[in-house]
């Protein structure tokens, strides 16, 4: 059971991957390199210094995909974002 939900969310991701333009996907993979690099800085930090440069590398990361969708949505709601579903005329 565990393979065949590997498998499924592998495959969801490749498909989910080839719907997200190329000037998206630089955007995303941007803000993903410096969130690393700050996740990176935390592990090297301890306390109230970690806990903000993880907090502040998830806002870095949100913040990309944020705008990565704004690069593809064209001001346009997905249904995947309205909770309508296919059900949008």
């Amino acid at each position: 059971m565990r393979k065949f939900i590997a498998i499924s969310v592998g495959a969801g991701a490749l498909a989910l991957a080839g719907c997200q333009s190329e000037e998206a996907d630089q955007v995303e993979d941007a803000a993903e390199v410096q969130a690393e690099q700050l996740d990176e800085a935390a592990d090297a930090s301890s306390g109230e210094v970690e806990d903000a440069l993880e907090e502040q590398a998830d806002v870095v990361e949100e913040q990309g995909e944020e705008a990565a969708n704004a690069i593809d949505d064209d001001g346009e709601i997905a249904p995947s974002e309205s909770g309508l579903g296919d059900t949008q005329q």
